[in-house]
């Protein structure tokens, strides 16, 4: 049976959002350069191969490459200086990238490319592309990039699969490149001067997982709110916190939106928040009253991260860079990661506050001194130990964060015989932040499990509309707990609901988008 034909999506350099990652790394477009593209990139490679008939000398065309700059090669070396470029820089250690981090990655680099100053051929980004469109993925280690001159071990590792070198990735074992290519019918790239260079100056490794771990993170923002809502109603806590008056007074974009959001979950009232409007208690926990605080923060804080990281997915990061109309070849610095790197701690930090928040919503939940609930929620205490060690293992996460939340982007490293004297540590950046965010959706899940075991300890009062539709969602899959259980599966069950967006979309259908 014949694959269904995928839309395509046009790759002019300057397009692509968060969204257009996301959907191409999970395959649902075939990737075609544009036409507007590859005029733009025929004048490059024209004016480059005109400096070349000429005899201009020109850094990383016709000379070696850092310290080696000075260095000149001979016209009958040139292929051969970027090939000997690209196995050399093939340093990468460490686990793979995933195949969905291998093609965002590939994607931004055709992406790049395709802007027209890298003096390089059609031929190359076509070649990006036939890979990308056939699912070939090239084997590229996570470990080995300072994160500037471009992240240039890993993206080594992808050109190093373009010429039909090194191995590819099919998710469970290393391939050799020529083999698999040889079976497919596909030929290797064959390299001309400069475009080894132009295939590894960029930080397009750092910003694809930066994308792809900022849209899981947009998602797990709706998921915040849904669970604070959720255990604001088992904690009997108050709405009033969340009146628009107050965002008002302190017009933050997110924390307007986070109770907008919070109001929206929760309604007007609910048989529980009935059944305490005369309590007597004054105000809530932080963790509950601050919400619109802290998790509007992380709202802006990863709105700033996208944007960021949007402006540089459409960017030129190849050096030296070439412009054509002005008759330039001008040497630069735009692969440095810095911009990006900052980013990605911000994104840590913001993912790791949000965590944090979480867990003392989780440890309210189980102390009976704070919640007026079962101790450790569990129905038969004593006994039985209930939520006890949910909460100590989403503590261990927490403090496990705080240590990667530490910013990469402080640390620099001279390279290259102290030629590249400053690197931005990017990719450690973005690999740190991605383990953040999934310690935080195990986090989320566990205040999930616990929030819904609270609100039936509460029946048979009942939450408001939307919450008592995730409740009963959740138990399709995550029975309330009459007793001990290994609790880890039950996490493991909510964190995949998390993952596969489907309360999100529960939240969608009953009431609306919410905002982030």
């Amino acid at each position: 049976m014949e694959k269904p034909m995928r839309p395509k999506f046009e790759l002019l350099g300057s397009n692509l959002t968060i969204d257009d990652v996301w959907s191409i790394a999970r395959k649902e477009f075939e990737v075609v350069l544009g036409d507007a593209a590859k005029e733009k990139i025929l004048k490059s490679r024209a004016y480059i191969e005109g400096r070349i008939d000429k005899g201009d000398t020109m850094y990383g065309v016709n000379t070696g490459f850092g310290h080696f700059s000075n260095v000149a090669i001979s016209s009958k070396q040139l292929i051969e200086l970027q090939k000997n470029l690209i196995r050399s820089h093939s340093c990468g250690v460490g686990s793979p990238f995933n195949p969905r981090q291998v093609r965002a990655i590939m994607l931004l680099r055709a992406n790049a490319l395709s802007r027209g100053h890298s003096g390089i051929r059609p031929e190359v980004i076509e070649k990006i592309l036939e890979f990308l469109n056939l699912d070939i993925t090239p084997y590229i280690p996570s470990q080995g990039s300072v994160g500037a001159s471009g992240d240039l071990a890993p993206l080594s590792h992808l050109a190093l699969s373009l010429i039909g070198e090194g191995h590819l990735w099919d998710g469970k074992e290393k391939i050799p490149t020529k083999e698999r290519l040889k079976y497919l019918g596909v030929e290797p790239l064959e390299l001309q001067a400069k475009e080894g260079l132009s295939l590894i100056n960029g930080c397009q490794v750092m910003t694809a997982v930066g994308l792809l771990t900022s849209h899981r993170a947009r998602r797990l923002m709706e998921l915040y709110d849904l669970a604070g809502a959720m255990t604001l109603e088992a904690l009997k806590g108050t709405r009033d916190a969340f009146d628009p008056l107050i965002s008002e007074t302190r017009p933050h974009p997110g924390e307007a939106k986070t109770a907008r959001n919070m109001l929206k979950i929760l309604g007007k009232s609910s048989p529980i928040s009935e059944s305490h409007l005369d309590c007597g208690r004054v105000q809530d926990a932080y963790s509950l009253r601050c919400i619109p605080a802290v998790h509007g923060a992380a709202k802006d804080s990863l709105a700033q991260v996208v944007k960021v990281l949007e402006v540089e997915a459409n960017s030129s990061t190849d050096n030296p860079l070439v412009f054509e109309r002005h008759d330039k070849i001008l040497s630069c610095g735009n692969f440095h990661g810095e911009p990006v790197a900052f980013q990605l701690d911000y994104l840590a930090i913001c993912l790791s506050a949000s965590a944090s928040i979480s867990e003392c919503r989780i440890e309210k939940l189980i102390n009976p001194n704070m919640s007026g609930l079962p101790a450790f929620l569990a129905p038969d205490g004593g006994l039985n130990s209930g939520m006890m060690i949910v909460q100590v293992a989403a503590a261990s996460l927490v403090s496990e964060n705080k240590i990667l939340a530490h910013p990469a982007s402080v640390d620099s490293i001279p390279t290259s015989a102290d030629k590249e004297d400053h690197v931005s540590m990017g990719t450690i950046a973005a690999r740190k932040a991605k383990k953040v965010l999934e310690n935080a959706e195990k986090i989320l899940a566990m205040e999930i499990l616990c929030a819904a075991q609270g609100l039936d300890l509460l029946k048979p009062l009942k939450p408001s509309g939307v919450i008592l539709e995730a409740l009963n969602h959740i138990r399709e899959k995550v029975p309330f707990a009459e007793k001990d259980r290994v609790f880890s599966d039950d996490i493991e069950t909510i964190r995949a609901m998390i993952r596969s967006g489907e309360l999100n979309q529960l939240i969608e259908k009953s009431i609306g988008e919410l905002e982030i």
